[in-house]
């Protein structure tokens, strides 16, 4: 992308102030999946859809803004969506397509500068501080984004221009959807304090409550309070932090590369389940997702954790770190049926199960010491192979035993 391309590009920002100081950028896909799935779709435009599964227990995914003017809203449980906006078109995801647009867009922002640092697969900060010389200013580079990603791809993105990460993402918010707001070092707090105390990074519902109970309803209002005093109400930390961005003190830079943490995996089921069978069954199922997504991205990892949630929602979760690092499905998966176990619900039933790998680290050749009788088993060797015929022929071209013979009971069911 050259200055050429990108000068007086896209609408004029939305503040009149100087962007000197406003190197941090927020990018954010207006409503993604759903962008996405209409350019397929033209005829939709402008109507509500919903994007997610319309069976059993699925959730929305994303929604055009025509749906959420209704009250729909991402995570939403997609009976709730159907009941608020009855006239939505449900259109099934499809992943797929949504990677290869993000990659797109991803390699859009790397063009620009090798500062960014992806939040999902819609959103991105980037710092643009090393590219003025060559690409003019921070407010001239989001313009170009605007218009290079529209032009490509046939979908549009807000973009937060300010000079810290916090304050770039509410200024993204603001002015969604297809919007650019540039907030001047100058202009902070007068753009941040008028704003609900919820939108301050932190501010769960519990601590709302906290905070209305104390008459504080805006930033501003959290502003005023000593900090003293917040840390006294909401503790050390928590009642720091919200002090410092209520004036809009944000030190965190753009980092280009985050490590993952974990890797997990986690199925709703379409109706409660209290068979252990079945359960296991599923355990096995994330734990091959989840093994796989390790080997594809380098990683092994030492701690297994299961995730149980009952039907009255409670949920628990059981972790257990490994003598060695892994990324075996198989050996993930014992320890998940263990930790299963353990946890005493083999006859309760389940809403939800996950399986997730903590602890990661490169998957080196000292950290792929043989295991748990690895040479003997061959399951690594075996996982491999599975994951080629995977990449040639697709996710189901070979399965476990036990997830064939599950899916010829549901298929006789």
């Amino acid at each position: 992308m050259s200055r050429k391309q990108i000068t007086g590009i896209g609408p004029a920002p939305r503040t009149g102030g100087d962007d000197s100081g406003c190197p941090i950028l927020h990018v954010d896909m207006d409503a993604f999946f759903a962008s996405v799935e209409l350019l397929e779709r033209p005829e939709l435009r402008g109507l509500p859809v919903i994007v997610g599964s319309p069976a059993g227990r699925g959730v929305v995914l994303s929604a055009t803004y025509e749906a959420r003017a209704r009250g729909v809203h991402s995570a939403m449980p997609m009976s709730r969506a159907r009941r608020l906006c009855p006239q939505a078109t449900i259109i099934p995801p499809s992943h797929g397509k949504y990677a290869e647009v993000s990659r797109g867009v991803m390699e859009i922002f790397h063009a620009i500068t090798p500062l960014v640092e992806p939040i999902a697969s819609d959103e991105a900060f980037l710092d643009v501080a090393g590219a003025r010389r060559r690409l003019g200013s921070p407010a001239e580079i989001a313009a170009g984004i605007r218009a290079e990603v529209l032009e490509r791809y046939g979908i549009t993105c807000s973009v937060g221009v300010a000079g810290s990460k916090f304050i770039a993402k509410l200024a993204s918010k603001q002015c969604k959807p297809d919007g650019m707001l540039v907030v001047p070092p100058d202009d902070v707090v007068a753009f941040l304090h008028p704003l609900p105390v919820s939108a301050l990074w932190g501010v769960g519902e519990r601590t709302e409550q906290s905070l209305v109970r104390l008459g504080i309803r805006t930033v501003g209002d959290l502003a005023r309070v000593p900090v003293s005093t917040l840390q006294r109400e909401l503790g050390q930390a928590v009642g720091g932090h919200l002090a410092a961005l209520a004036w809009g003190r944000d030190e965190r830079p753009v980092t280009a590369h985050v490590p993952d943490k974990s890797i997990g995996n986690e199925e709703t089921f379409a109706a409660d389940v209290d068979d252990p069978d079945v359960i296991r069954r599923e355990l096995l199922r994330l734990s091959e997702r989840v093994a796989a997504r390790m080997r594809k991205a380098g990683h092994v990892g030492r701690t297994v954790s299961v995730k149980l949630r009952r039907a009255d929602f409670s949920t628990i979760s059981r972790s257990r770190t490994l003598k060695e690092p892994t990324d075996v499905a198989q050996e993930i998966y014992a320890t998940a049926c263990e930790l299963f176990q353990a946890a005493g619900l083999e006859r309760v039933r389940l809403r939800l199960v996950g399986v997730r790998m903590e602890g990661l680290r490169p998957a080196d050749s000292a950290s792929r010491q043989l295991s748990l009788g690895e040479r003997e088993t061959g399951w690594r060797e075996a996982e491999q192979a599975m994951d080629r015929a995977v990449r040639r022929f697709g996710p189901d071209a070979v399965l476990p035993a036990s997830l064939v013979r599950g899916r010829l009971d549901e298929m006789e069911a």
